[in-house]
């Protein structure tokens, strides 16, 4: 199924050059002149590495996966542990497979694992998680009304910057696709 370059999220899998690739990392640039285009960072199944630009028209194949749904139990070593949701079997994959998607996943967060020939070969996360701020500067009195952020560390290790009125132990929403703050959770 072809899908525009624009449409890839990180953890898809494409047919390229004739060859399996999932999408680690994925940014959007709009130089000062010409089009706009998306930069894909993408790993073959084999290990290679590859950074490749997509203008907005171009179209990329998107690879034939089984979706399972499927929960992040628990990390042992390298691995992470997901348990299919319907008949309970628990499947291994790599943390150096799963990339920057590590830094989302915390036990019982529900996902989609894409399989080819039964192995699973991506990942697809919510749009949205909520994570526990762990590490950030105390809000100073009457900071509150300016609009610049201030860094923070979640329980992940995630790195973001939240607003000045943010703090330690507060839960918060971040996209997993931008890595940016959405909001408090409740």
């Amino acid at each position: 199924m072809k899908i525009s370059a624009f449409e890839v999220r990180i953890g898809h899998l494409i047919e390229y050059k004739n060859k399996l690739w999932r999408v680690l990392k994925k940014s959007h640039v709009k130089p000062g002149k010409g089009g706009a285009f998306v930069q894909l960072e993408m790993k073959s199944l084999d290990g290679t590495k590859l950074n490749e630009r997509f203008r907005s028209d171009d179209k990329v194949e998107k690879a034939h996966v089984e979706p399972r749904k499927m929960q992040f139990l628990y990390q042992e070593g390298d691995g992470y542990i997901f348990m299919d949701l319907e008949n309970y079997e628990q499947t291994t994959i790599l943390a150096e497979d799963l990339g920057d998607q590590t830094l989302y996943l915390l036990p019982n967060t529900d996902v989609q694992v894409n399989f080819n020939n039964d192995e699973p070969i991506g990942v697809d996360l919510p749009n949205n998680v909520v994570l526990q701020i762990v590490e950030t500067e105390v809000a100073i009195k009457g900071q509150t009304a300016t609009s610049s952020g201030k860094p923070a560390v979640l329980e992940t290790g995630l790195k973001v910057t939240v607003p000045q009125f943010v703090n330690v132990d507060e839960r918060i929403k971040v996209n997993t696709e931008t890595g940016l703050y959405v909001e408090r959770a409740d």
